[in-house]
């Protein structure tokens, strides 16, 4: 399905077959890396399927889309500069097709957007960030395979050291007078996210 979609967009700006098929066999490649437990292909598709819904109140659903396959097309927890990485990798390709400025822009900001996930004055950009932390409000079972596959990314990390960071993340959304910017994931998945993160939080304390 993932293949599908990304090829239907990006064929809207290039008919190069080789550079359309270079890209998504590095998507492809990037997204199912071995240390790749959470930001792989399922969280791409999850993404998508919570986008869809709000698909007719996006004004610039090219740019989503293309946000969707390369923010997190580079990831390493090792480092704290991905969003900006992947944000970067995502223009050069969005550039050498015929993608206008405006809408590589878009990308760019979306994409950085995604490292702090504050409120924008840009709704797309509030869409794709809430997207993006839709797990969070997802159901309970749900969310412990999404623990258990954050853990192991940063497995390299010991228990005091992974613990003391995650908590501070947890704490930084749970003292958010609201995490969900738009209104559609705030009624949807707003009340069940914090119940996540407050367990969470229980659970590593």
């Amino acid at each position: 399905m993932l293949r599908e979609v990304f090829i239907n967009i990006i064929s809207k700006y290039t008919d190069d077959v080789n550079f359309i098929n270079g890209q998504w066999d590095h998507i492809l490649r990037e997204y199912s890396g071995q240390k790749r437990y959470y930001h792989n292909l399922e969280h791409l598709r999850n993404i998508y399927q919570v986008l869809i819904p709000v698909k007719a109140k996006i004004e610039n659903w090219d740019a989503v889309l293309f946000c969707l396959f390369y923010h997190d097309i580079i990831y390493k927890v090792s480092k704290n500069n991905n969003e900006k990485k992947s944000a970067e990798f995502a223009k050069k390709v969005l550039e050498a097709v015929t993608v206008p400025k405006e809408t590589v822009e878009l990308v760019y900001d979306m994409i950085t957007a995604t490292k702090g996930h504050s409120i924008s004055s840009i709704k797309d950009i509030n869409y794709f960030t809430d997207a993006d932390l839709s797990i969070l409000g997802k159901s309970r079972a749900e969310y412990i395979v999404y623990m258990d596959n954050v853990r192991k990314e940063y497995k390299m990390y010991p228990n005091f050291m992974y613990t003391k960071g995650r908590v501070k993340v947890l704490e930084h959304f749970l003292g958010m007078e609201r995490i969900y910017k738009t209104s559609f994931f705030y009624e949807n998945f707003e009340v069940q996210a914090k119940d996540n993160i407050t367990f969470e939080i229980k659970t590593l304390s």
